[in-house]
């Protein structure tokens, strides 16, 4: 009996060291690996931040420009009250978008905008011309998308086109707090951009914010003529209203 009871000590004593064996490579072999599985962590890591959409260039000319990035205070454009009382509209809009200075008021009034934001837009999508289509299918005079429409509505009729992109607008409006710029953005951009820093907007967006909100600043101004107006005029603008001051008969 005594020789089984040592038997069986000298198998449990000889069996610890290749269990400490085992643990040891064991840990080797994960201390090997973790160089490679810390390698991967960090290569994922790097592909994500590459992924993340970027600052836009520090070069481009939005960012050159201070004016283009001002902010705009948004009691300069509503009065102070906020009761969404018809306000004047002002002279600097191109003839063109004056034409319609009775029914911007009623549209302005109907969707809860200022006058001046309202024809803004009109200035810069369609320069007043009601029948313009853009290349992107953009209809009317603010420039509406064919999905904003249902089948059996004219997306051309003044009415129709104003009631689909002027809630839009005042929509956007809402999102923003009521920041006029920011409204502008999501006009264009979509709503999605309202929340972003602008640095992450498309060119086309600070585009269109850098005339809107030059614009805008111009007209809480005073003054008589708009420099930034009179800038979109030559980049472009007025190829646009020469088709709508044909398309009206002025």
């Amino acid at each position: 009996m005594q020789t089984a009871v040592t038997h069986t000590r000298k198998r449990t004593l000889s069996s610890e060291p290749i269990l400490l064996q085992d643990r040891k490579a064991a840990l080797g072999a994960a201390f090997r690996w973790f160089p490679v599985v810390l390698s991967f962590l960090l290569s994922s890591l790097s592909i994500s931040f590459l992924l993340k959409p970027q600052p836009a260039s520090a070069t481009s000319t939005f960012m050159q420009n201070p004016s283009m990035v001002e902010p705009l205070k948004t009691d300069t454009i509503f009065n102070h009250s906020f009761d969404f009382q018809p306000v004047h509209l002002s002279t600097i809009f191109t003839k063109e978008v004056l034409f319609w200075e009775k029914e911007i008021h009623k549209w302005a009034d109907a969707f809860h905008l200022d006058a001046n934001l309202v024809a803004v837009v009109m200035q810069i999508e369609s320069c007043g011309h009601p029948d313009i289509e853009s290349g992107s299918g953009a209809k009317g005079l603010f420039q509406v998308m064919p999905f904003h429409f249902s089948s059996d509505e004219n997306p051309f009729d003044p009415e129709t086109n104003a009631s689909r992109g002027l809630s839009y607008l005042s929509k956007g409006l809402r999102i923003a707090s009521y920041d006029p710029v920011l409204a502008l953005a999501g006009y264009n951009g979509g709503h999605g951009v309202i929340s972003l820093d602008p640095t992450y907007w498309s060119d086309e967006t600070r585009r269109y914010v850098y005339w809107g909100s030059g614009i805008l600043a111009d007209i809480s101004a005073g003054v008589s003529q708009s420099s930034r107006l009179q800038e979109w005029m030559r980049a472009g603008g007025e190829s646009l209203c020469r088709l709508s001051a044909a398309a009206l008969g002025l």
